[in-house]
């Protein structure tokens, strides 16, 4: 283990001993609870076989979402590919918000994630909220097939739909006016960042879940252009952001007609979340 965790130290890797535990942990296909039960386990040929092969990735600085296939958001373990964006804390700040705005779980509500990926967002608030419909948006056909795993695996089946559309342009005309709630966590990376993002980021991650265009608002206008047509009167829309976007991105709202425009920020103290409820053009 001092030798796996040097080696992921060497390549770079912030956290070496937490994802030595946990890759030791998958290769034995057992917990890390009984890893620290038997700390002097000798593993055998194929133990050490899949080890050696879960650190290869790790120290070539594969994500750890990638080589597990699972990610743990909001208390919530969902499935997870290279065909998806890695669900990150930063992002729990968003349901926050929802549940801070909608604070009576029991309504009727229903709820659109454009550009649902793993379907993190539309899927933890669902859990939240039980008498809830969500509907997830993808461009991506193979980001959709992963959301739709996700939606199984929590049994969220007869409250959950995904829907292949270039972010509202797709979406049935029936649905005007019918959400009570968006949500979204666009690409907002500007081009030309891209080539200084992690290793883990820019290597793996789908560019189509990052790349926001030249100042990184593109999305962001896409969707604005639009989404006041989905909400029903008074309706609520949530969007993630990245570092610095956050004034820029309230201001684009209020000239939308957005009002009740709120800030939140994360963990670490970087403004994450802008939201504000449709008041009329």
């Amino acid at each position: 283990m001092v030798e796996a965790i040097g080696k992921l130290k060497a390549a770079g890797v912030e956290n070496a001993v937490g994802d030595a535990r946990l890759l030791l942990a998958y290769a034995l296909q057992a917990s890390k609870e009984a890893l620290i039960a038997e700390p002097g386990r000798v593993l055998n040929a194929r133990e050490l076989h899949n080890f050696n092969i879960a650190l290869f990735r790790r120290e070539s600085r594969e994500p750890m979402s990638h080589i597990l296939g699972k990610r743990e958001f909001y208390g919530i373990e969902f499935d997870i590919s290279p065909d998806v964006l890695d669900p990150r804390p930063d992002s729990e700040t968003l349901i926050e918000a929802v549940l801070l705005q909608m604070p009576d779980k029991n309504e009727f509500i229903r709820i659109l994630d454009l550009g649902s990926g793993s379907g993190c967002l539309v899927l933890s608030l669902l859990t939240q909220y039980p008498k809830a419909y969500g509907v997830g948006v993808d461009a991506s056909l193979k980001a959709l097939k992963q959301f739709r795993k996700n939606i199984d695996k929590l049994g969220l089946g007869e409250r959950a739909q995904g829907v292949r559309s270039n972010w509202l342009a797709d979406l049935p005309q029936t649905w005007l006016q019918s959400f009570d709630v968006i949500v979204s966590n666009p690409p907002y990376i500007p081009s030309h960042d891209i080539a200084s993002l992690e290793p883990e980021v820019k290597d793996y991650e789908p560019l189509l879940a990052l790349d926001g265009g030249e100042d990184g608002f593109d999305c962001y206008k896409d969707i604005l252009a639009e989404a006041h047509l989905y909400l029903k009167p008074e309706g609520l829309l949530v969007f993630e952001c990245g570092i610095g976007q956050a004034e820029n991105l309230k201001e684009m709202m209020e000239a939308m007609g957005y009002e009740n425009i709120f800030i939140r920020k994360d963990l670490a103290g970087i403004e994450r979340v802008v939201g504000g409820r449709f008041g009329g053009l």
